[in-house]
């Protein structure tokens, strides 16, 4: 297709609706390299003011999905799912959720992403593990697929490059928060895992991308209309991110916080939240998942899991031990009281700083630091009572965050 594209670039800043083969052949051009950064980014800026309806956003998903290798299952397969979180502080919840869902009979094609920012990424996590190898081949991910029925992996080159592309183009142009774009990215990836059910895990809050409950309903309704459209069964609920999941922050110590979890036990919040989750796109009920948790069945999965990507589920034990930070403190409460906040944000920022997350995606992550043994909102504290630990390499890291924790945490008499 002869494509004018300063016409379509011009047509889509007037507002105009654009056709799904002119959305084809702008991804198609981007990807060769016929469509320059340039060009693109005017495009992106474009869709920022003023934004693509339903049919636009699905057209936009499918040419970024088919913009490389996709997931062929074969004929008579189990049911194929998934689940996205739009990112959070301590938020581990694919960890526990990937195993027990596959201990369900249905498969999970789990890609997943690292950390940027102040939100942890699931590959983080995992590369915790010794031996642990997130960068599978597609063959190889589809073998074990059909042997254990989940695989958590990294995108690899072919796999959605057109988002690969565009991903780090909007986030130097000033286009990152637009719905349409964050849609496509989300759901290019997701759906290129040719599943049939999907759960969203939207959050919102201080520790979210979206600070507002209304902007993540924005958000998940256009990731359930780009569904809608494809023909995938999708759901999302939505879930606040004020203060961190769990009672963990930092790769290793959520790793730990997820045995627990898989091993039927664990902070209510994050077991809640993996069976509100699961529940959604597994082929059994509730009780039946909570069963799979509670009698080892789970936490079984997860040590094949681990096997099968090259580490060995008898250092998941000594997890403490092996990625034990140099100075481990507790902070203390500056006050009696019961409290009343947690900033998830903060916590964030405090992890970002003692190396557990990566500001730039050349970033190296530090598998060792962060918090553990976080009180919550509701709990009552005594003055000089822990807080949380802080897992930190040096004493100026420690005093570093101590001050943001000093802020985050809001106690009332």
């Amino acid at each position: 297709m002869n494509l004018h594209i300063p016409t379509l670039i011009g047509r889509k800043r007037d507002g105009e609706h654009l056709p799904a083969n002119e959305i084809r052949a702008l991804i198609d051009g981007y990807v060769s390299g016929e469509v320059p950064d340039y060009q693109m980014s005017a495009f992106a800026m474009a869709v920022f003011f003023k934004g693509m309806n339903a049919e636009e956003t699905a057209a936009l998903t499918r040419s970024m999905l088919e913009s490389g290798d996709v997931f062929e299952h074969p004929p008579g397969h189990p049911l194929v799912v998934d689940k996205h979180s739009t990112g959070g502080i301590g938020d581990k919840v694919s960890l526990p959720l990937a195993p027990l869902v596959a201990c369900t009979g249905a498969w999970v094609p789990m890609v997943s992403g690292r950390g940027l920012g102040i939100t942890g990424g699931t590959l983080d996590k995992l590369e915790s593990i010794p031996g642990f190898n997130v960068s599978v081949s597609l063959e190889a991910a589809q073998r074990q697929l059909s042997e254990i029925g989940v695989v958590m992996m990294g995108q690899t080159e072919r796999f959605c490059p057109a988002d690969k592309k565009l991903y780090s183009l909007r986030d130097v142009s000033g286009t990152v928060p637009s719905i349409p774009l964050i849609t496509a990215s989300i759901m290019s990836k997701k759906l290129a895992e040719s599943l049939d059910k999907l759960v969203l895990d939207v959050k919102f809050g201080s520790g979210a991308f979206m600070k507002t409950e209304k902007d993540a309903r924005t958000l998940a309704d256009a990731m359930i209309a780009v569904g809608k459209e494809m023909n995938v069964e999708v759901h999302a609920l939505l879930n606040p991110m004020s203060e961190p999941l769990g009672r963990t922050v930092g790769n290793a110590l959520e790793v730990i916080e997820s045995l627990e979890c898989l091993d039927g036990g664990g902070p209510a919040d994050l077991r809640e939240l993996v069976l509100d989750l699961a529940e959604k796109i597994s082929p059994v009920s509730r009780k039946e998942l909570e069963a799979l948790l509670d009698d080892g069945s789970a936490r079984r999965k997860f040590d094949e899991i681990v096997q099968a990507h090259g580490g060995d589920p008898a250092d998941l034990p000594n997890l403490a031990k092996i990625h034990q930070a140099p100075m481990i403190r507790e902070l203390p409460a500056p006050d009696t009281g019961t409290i009343v906040a947690v900033d998830a944000g903060l916590i964030g920022q405090a992890s970002l700083q003692l190396g557990a997350g990566r500001s730039r995606a050349t970033d190296a992550v530090n598998p060792a630091v962060g918090f553990d043994q976080i009180l919550k909102c509701g709990e009552h504290v005594h003055q000089g009572k822990p807080l949380c630990r802080i897992h930190a390499d040096n004493l100026v890291d420690f005093e570093m965050a101590s001050a943001l924790l000093d802020q985050a945490f809001k106690i009332q008499p």
